[in-house]
């Protein structure tokens, strides 16, 4: 029984072998055509990076004309970046300026504990 069901599906393959052929083509063209369209719906959302200059804030001015980025207190212990909160809050003439970080160690100051980055 499970013979002759096994030859009647070999002699349908056999007989319709180019329409079986036609039919899966047609099948995977579409497969790949909807993937290409999903691909490209996908590429419409990402949006391009772009990098814009920003003014400088008036502590990284100061920084340009002193020469460091690295300012520390002539009364405390720790530096900062220019930048940074910690480094605002110096009153003017109490602040010194180091090119480096290592500048700064030498002079025996200590990183800052709230600025990121140090």
């Amino acid at each position: 029984m499970v013979r002759g069901w096994i030859n009647k599906v070999k002699d349908w393959l056999l007989i319709n072998e180019k329409d079986l052929l036609l039919a899966f083509i047609i099948i995977l063209v579409s497969i790949i055509g909807f993937a290409l369209g999903r691909i490209s719906a996908i590429k419409e959302f990402q949006y391009p990076i772009s990098i814009e200059k920003q003014e400088m804030s008036p502590a990284e001015q100061k920084m340009g004309k002193e020469g460091g980025q690295i300012v520390g207190s002539k009364n405390g212990t720790s530096y900062h970046y220019s930048w940074c909160s910690g480094a605002a809050r110096i009153k003017e003439e109490n602040k010194i300026y180091f090119s480096s970080r290592d500048d700064a160690e030498k002079a025996g100051y200590r990183p800052a504990a709230n600025c990121p980055g140090l």
